[in-house]
């Protein structure tokens, strides 16, 4: 089980930590409100999650584009 959850830790996205930090709210719960909620609605929590993680990838896109690092 532990193997397993590293796995999600290191591929996941970030969007449950990143929303955590923002709202100053323990990440555990928002990770469980999701798993909850996806079981309980079939899966349209997962559609919010995955356009919250396209959204984080767009900015720091954009935060890359306009802010070039010189020795790269």
């Amino acid at each position: 089980m532990e193997k397993l959850r590293l796995f999600f830790e290191e591929h996941a996205f970030g969007v449950c930590s990143k929303l955590g930090e923002k709202l100053n709210f323990p990440i555990d719960s928002i990770r469980l409100f999701f798993i909850y909620a996806s079981f309980i609605t079939m899966g349209s929590p997962v559609i919010l999650y995955v356009s919250m993680a396209m959204m984080m990838k767009i900015r720091t896109y954009f935060r890359k584009k306009n802010n070039p690092i010189l020795f790269d």
